[in-house]
């Protein structure tokens, strides 16, 4: 079984084993009473009692909620068992997966999927295509970073979900789908179609900067993601890497195994890399593996309150060891490594069965990595990307309004800002 670090009880499963009997429930009708569905509690008599006001409040709502067509029993179970989850203070880690959901988190983690190839940022009003992945059908159709998508196939994208926005540009490869796009800048819309394709998400981009500054971006600690990384730093050396600059902004995790191989590079042979906590006391110690670790070139790393899991278990451990310095604002702090427990209906639930520690010890779940260089980035402004950045000039890179990757350059020793930070390089 596979354990994960990725940041988007007996007690769960007992809410889970109810929603199962519900789901059954639910095609003759809805349940019309409490008794026989309380009956198979594992939980104490008093827990078990507390279950009823459950299916009260669930029969009310049913019988007499004012809008009957908003009472849609596979949204309810959902959010009765998200809400639960959240009870546990792990929100936003420790969660449920529809079946739908839950192929997309593996496509995720295997870094395949069929789509247009296109990262979507949410959060606004509209989605806002943050970049498109290299060589992939939106590249090549001509999708451009900070694009504004208006339509999909014709409707509107305003009020959708991000999950909305990604199931109806998503589909199957060989069919193709129509974005009305608003490019950065520009007033006048324009439709783009764009035929699907199968897409490999890369783990790994990087671009020479300036003064032979390699700056890797790390987008997850997903499968192969160490061979990705070996292939970018062979590239960098040989092109004459002074230094580093990892980037693990908005990495949201992905494997442990990863997340240990990728530090270990960084790291000499047998020092701890991770701690791993369990919920009897126990631990377990994670060292690094690696023969020959990358440890003469100075280094900083980049993280942002998107860096979670793998990426604050990375950038914890060369803090710890002062192997490089930590430049942007703190980290995610999830702190918790995730089981993916499979259902049987394709859904899932990822549990936080153990926590992560540093190397030190220091537990990072809450307050997660706290940066030597704190400095954060204007409302609007994302972060400089490998592949936003290949069409840049070096002083197009040294004006950039990504402070914090400025910042990284000037400790390494590169562009005008000056930072009384100085370089990491082992041994300190």
């Amino acid at each position: 079984m596979r354990r994960i670090a990725v940041w988007r009880p007996p007690f769960w499963l007992v809410l889970l084993l109810m929603a199962c009997t519900l789901a059954l429930g639910t095609g003759a009708g809805y349940v019309s009473g409490a008794e026989s569905e309380t009956s198979n509690c594992t939980e104490s008599a008093e827990v078990c009692a507390k279950f009823s006001n459950f299916w009260k409040v669930w029969n009310l709502a049913e019988a007499r909620f004012v809008e009957p067509e908003e009472i849609k029993p596979d949204d309810m179970i959902e959010g009765a068992i998200n809400g639960m989850l959240d009870s546990l203070g792990d929100q936003g880690h420790t969660r449920f997966l529809t079946a739908e959901q839950n192929q997309r988190f593996n496509e995720g983690l295997d870094g395949t999927y069929e789509g247009i190839g296109a990262y979507v940022d949410g959060s606004g009003q509209l989605p806002v295509i943050v970049a498109p992945i290299e060589g992939s059908p939106a590249e090549a159709a001509g999708v451009l970073p900070g694009d504004v998508v208006l339509r999909i196939d014709g409707e509107p994208t305003e009020g959708l979900s991000i999950d909305e926005v990604i199931n109806r540009i998503k589909g199957p490869k060989g069919t193709s789908v129509t974005l009305q796009i608003r490019h950065d800048g520009e007033e006048a819309p324009v439709d783009i179609t764009i035929t699907r394709a199968a897409v490999t998400v890369p783990a790994v981009t990087w671009r020479m900067l300036p003064g032979n500054v390699a700056h890797i971006r790390l987008s997850q600690f997903s499968e192969d993601a160490d061979k990705e990384l070996r292939t970018a730093l062979d590239a960098a050396r040989k092109q004459g890497a002074r230094s580093l600059i990892m980037d693990v902004r908005d990495n949201p995790g992905g494997l442990r195994d990863q997340a240990t191989t990728i530090t270990s590079m960084f790291v000499p042979k047998g020092e701890v890399v991770l701690i791993e906590a369990g919920r009897d006391g126990s631990q377990e110690l994670y060292r690094s593996s690696e023969a020959n670790p990358l440890l003469d070139l100075p280094m900083v790393v980049l993280i942002n309150n998107g860096s979670a899991s793998s990426a604050e278990i990375f950038a914890g451990a060369l803090q710890d060891y002062e192997r490089a310095t930590i430049v942007g604002v703190p980290t995610a702090g999830t702190g918790t490594i995730l089981t993916p427990i499979a259902l049987d209906d394709g859904s899932s639930v990822l549990l936080g069965t153990a926590q992560f520690q540093t190397p030190n010890g220091r537990s990072l779940r809450h307050d997660g990595v706290t940066p030597d260089v704190t400095l954060g980035l204007e409302a609007g402004i994302r972060p400089l990307t490998p592949s936003t950045a290949k069409n840049l000039s070096d002083a197009e890179i040294l004006r950039t309004p990504d402070l914090q990757l400025r910042r990284a350059l000037s400790i390494l020793g590169v562009s005008s800002p000056v930072s009384s930070a100085q370089p990491r390089v082992w041994p300190r």
